[in-house]
């Protein structure tokens, strides 16, 4: 979701909304509210004015970036967390954020591999994979005891 109608959009089913129930909200006919999710027509101020007034962020609208004040707390810490790493570790975090959203849902992930994940307080959470060495049966003996 790239541009401003896409996100309006979004932000309208994230609201729960039909297109008439949120046009209404936005002191707008079901037609002009189609219109403006279609990218054919731009609202006004009032208009943006009034859904904001519903609850609808603005600035990700506009910028397709959330505000600050649309984040739960725990979205707000990692952020500000973020921010004061260096770019080494951004990357590294960058890393892990994109191992853990994909972990489940890469079709050539080895087979061998299971996920963990470890919760603990906000920005405690551990979530990686393990790799199992798969070992063949020649390979393992069992430790042999002398008969006395």
């Amino acid at each position: 979701m790239s541009d401003f109608s896409d996100r309006l959009k979004e932000e309208r089913k994230r609201l729960g909304l039909n297109q008439e129930e949120f046009a209404a909200l936005g002191g707008v006919k079901k037609g002009a509210q189609f219109n403006y999710e279609n990218g054919s027509r731009a609202p006004d101020t009032d208009y943006l004015f009034s859904i904001a007034l519903a609850g609808v962020d603005l600035v990700y609208l506009m910028t397709g970036e959330p505000s600050a004040s649309t984040m739960s707390d725990d979205e707000n810490e990692l952020l500000a967390g973020y921010r004061k790493l260096d770019l080494r570790a951004k990357a590294r975090v960058l890393g892990v954020v994109e191992g853990a959203s994909d972990a489940d849902t890469i079709p050539s992930a080895p087979k061998n591999r299971s996920n963990i994940t470890i919760h603990g307080g906000v920005g405690q959470q551990i979530h990686g994979e393990t790799f199992k060495k798969v070992v063949g049966p020649q390979m393992v003996k069992a430790p042999s005891k002398k008969k006395s």
